[in-house]
């Protein structure tokens, strides 16, 4: 059985196409959406105007999070900002897996570096992060089925990559 090891271990920073120096609304043609969470906590400005909404400790807390979050994905949409609109479905997809994370390990830890980053014991996180987690989902899947995100998404990625 192949050790999984985390992936920021080998990280490449140079080959990482998300660079802190850039402001990406002046710049929007240097953005990629990528796969998944990629380039949340990078892109300029929109991690700092979304990331201070990023909450998920309790459900009541996931709920004014996710529902803020949502509301500037809608915002940014309104104003065909696509790359604002894309950072702020990342931000709700990370709210999803950071809880996620929160609820399978103590700690949110999953690798033990003193072990050799043996992966811990899975089941032993908090149980309302799981609640919170859902919260986040399913505004994430509400960004991501929104039609206009959806078309916009499909043409950035034609055009730009």
């Amino acid at each position: 059985m192949k050790k999984e090891r985390p992936s920021y271990l080998n990280f490449d920073a140079a080959g990482y196409p998300w660079k802190p120096d850039i402001d990406y609304r002046q710049h929007p043609e240097q953005y990629r959406v990528g796969k998944g969470e990629q380039g949340v906590l990078i892109c300029e400005p929109y991690k700092s105007e979304i990331g201070q909404y990023w909450r998920f400790r309790t459900v009541p807390i996931a709920e004014e999070s996710s529902g803020k979050i949502f509301s500037l994905f809608m915002d940014y949409l309104e104003n065909n900002d696509f790359v604002g609109a894309d950072m702020a479905r990342k931000y709700l997809q990370m709210g999803y897996t950071r809880a996620r994370r929160y609820f399978n390990y103590k700690g949110g830890k999953k690798y033990d570096a003193e072990k050799e980053y043996q992966q811990l014991e899975r089941g032993t996180g908090d149980p309302e992060k799981a609640k919170a987690a859902a919260i986040f989902y399913d505004r994430w899947k509400a960004a991501e089925a929104e039609p206009r995100y959806a078309d916009m998404k499909k043409q950035w990625k034609k055009d730009k990559g």
